[in-house]
């Protein structure tokens, strides 16, 4: 679409650029400064889903764009609306998501003179977003939400804001009558010179807006690795005896690509670990995806590859890898990939694709079936332990057992999101993402209260799947209230809290070196009766022979059409002592 008709008003400009990016869904927290954005849009055929709180807004347009790879598009109101998506921008910008969020502000000629929720919003926005727009003539919201798009995705994706100030959304009849009521009918002088002020101001508001508003997306170029770099990493795979790939969630950056990136793994033949959202890249069972002690894989490696993964604390900050190794980081980043440890081949360019030029620059592959046999047994042994640990009674319900379950109830189209501490640390290591796309947690932040919003976006994306949001019970307070966002849009999502009445991450090293669990302690609380509260189903788990019942009964309540919350009461585990990071 190169052109449209001009656009009834600010915010049918706005929509009009989201409908050129065959945006599908637009998510907000409604409020009078965007209210011409939201009506525009749902009158253009775009869904318009209210959330309760805004930073589920944001987090269902990162869960958007990381199943897409097109930005994910939110909008909130001025002042509190804003400042409520702090957290999720931020944690959206760690994650390298390209999204958008516009925001609402206070009419131009008031700000600055205490207008409702008026603050300067860019300081505040700023560090956490790779550009700030702040748009002061109609005429410029089309070409600026242009700019936005592709700004989001080029390079480095992450978010931007857009903010738009109430006066340019409305038509121009009513914000010039809105001038002129404010500017009054005195004679004085002041008066006087106030409505030649206004009506100069709603001049500037209004200039060069006529005509047609073009709508074309821009072009965003994916940028590759060096011819050179690739050579020189394929020559360090060829001579490499014990080889290894750790894949990152920026590898799937491109998640139209997914399936070449599998199968450019597959032809490596280089044993791989995955991580944030590429877990699932290769399916359930390939036999080049190792699973536990990654630490010591990377230790005993010589040739490692990270794609899309930065040297974090989740890699020990480099520490993991001998100094003796050839490194090779491939990322779209240059400080990422060169972060904490020096690479000996750095590959700056999309992760995926650099990949996919290995596999042809190595037409032969690196397979190296002693280094795989000894990983594969490594694995094996770790698969052991954690049935051993599943087959034990308690109390409760052992949380290995459920997610056992789990992992054998959830269909093949599963889409699981993983929002907690120590319950989901402990998924990460039991479940089995069914395919490429099927796994979305926080990322680099850790960020808690992303699940809801994850699970929306992920449902709206990914219609007919089964959606398993898999949930801590401290967590699960950031968002239970979303329940109510389920119902109303018809998402059936299906929640699995694991009810252990603790923040047992902290709490585990806490009491063990503070000898104090203060501020860790929750309550068994009733979280199934808060969800049919809201209008959802609930259910309540007390003993192991109980999962698998409740879970066949949560995937036909949501074949049904219907949300479901499984409240599973969890005995205490010592699976992950130890397992703090820093």
């Amino acid at each position: 679409m190169n052109a449209a008709a001009s656009p009834a008003h600010g915010g049918d400009r706005v929509a009009a650029i989201l409908q050129a990016h065959r945006v599908p869904v637009l998510f907000t927290l409604c409020g009078g400064h965007i209210s011409p954005i939201l009506v525009a849009a749902k009158a253009r055929g775009i869904a318009v889903i209210d959330t309760r709180h805004e930073a589920t807004a944001v987090f269902a347009a990162d869960a958007v764009a990381r199943l897409t790879g097109t930005p994910g598009v939110a909008a909130v109101t001025a002042g509190p609306g804003l400042t409520n998506t702090i957290t999720a921008l931020k944690n959206a910008q760690l994650a390298q998501s390209p999204l958008i969020l516009i925001g609402g502000a206070a009419p131009t000629a008031l700000q600055g003179r205490g207008a409702l929720q008026d603050i300067d919003q860019r300081p505040l926005v700023a560090p956490h977003v790779k550009r700030v727009w702040q748009v002061r003539r109609v005429g410029d919201l089309g070409p600026v939400m242009l700019e936005a798009f592709a700004v989001a995705r080029e390079g480095v994706p992450g978010p931007v804001f857009v903010e738009c100030p109430v006066d340019l959304l409305y038509d121009e009849a009513s914000i010039r009558q809105w001038y002129a009521e404010a500017a009054g009918k005195g004679t004085s002088v002041p008066d006087r010179l106030l409505r030649w002020y206004l009506k100069r101001h709603a001049d500037r508001l209004f200039a060069d807006h006529a005509g047609a508003a073009h709508t074309a997306p821009q072009d965003v170029p994916v940028t590759a690795a060096s011819a050179a770099s690739t050579a020189r990493a394929a020559a360090a795979f060829a001579g490499a005896a014990q080889p290894l790939l750790v894949i990152g969630s920026q590898a799937l950056a491109r998640p139209g690509a997914a399936v070449e990136l599998a199968a450019a793994v597959t032809q490596l033949g280089v044993p791989v670990y995955l991580s944030g959202m590429a877990r699932g890249l290769l399916g359930r069972a390939h036999p080049l995806q190792m699973r536990h002690a990654r630490r010591e894989a990377l230790r005993a490696a010589d040739c490692v590859m990270l794609a899309g993964v930065p040297c974090d604390f989740r890699l020990d900050y480099g520490r993991h890898l001998r100094r003796s190794a050839t490194l090779v980081a491939a990322n779209r980043s240059a400080r990422d990939a060169r972060l904490n440890r020096k690479p000996t081949v750095t590959m700056i360019g999309d992760a995926g694709l650099a990949i996919e030029a290995l596999a042809r620059e190595l037409s032969g592959g690196a397979h190296r079936a002693d280094w795989i046999a000894a990983l594969r047994a490594r694995d094996d042994r770790r698969e052991a332990e954690i049935d051993a640990g599943a087959g034990r009674a308690g109390e409760h319900v052992n949380p290995m057992a459920l997610l056992r379950e789990l992992d054998r109830s959830a269909g093949d189209n599963a889409v699981f999101v993983a929002d907690g501490g120590d319950f989901v640390a402990t998924t990460s290591y039991v479940l089995r993402p069914r395919g490429p796309l099927g796994w979305l947690d926080p990322g680099a932040f850790g960020t808690l209260g992303v699940g809801a919003g994850f699970a929306l976006g992920a449902a709206r994306m990914r219609p007919g799947s089964e959606i398993w949001l898999v949930w801590g019970d401290g967590a699960s307070g950031y968002g239970l209230a979303e329940f109510d966002t389920f119902v109303r849009h018809g998402v059936p999502v299906i929640a699995i809290v694991g009810n252990d009445a603790g923040w047992a991450q902290i709490a585990r090293e806490q009491v063990k070196l503070l000898h104090d669990d203060v501020g860790t302690v929750l309550a068994r609380t009733a979280y199934h009766d808060v969800a049919r509260g809201f209008g959802a189903e609930g259910i309540e788990v007390k003993r192991d022979a109980e999962v698998a019942p409740a879970l066949q009964r949560a995937r036909e309540l949501a074949a049904a059409g219907r949300p479901v919350l499984v409240n599973v009461w969890l005995d205490k585990t010592d699976f992950r002592d130890g397992s703090i990071s820093m």
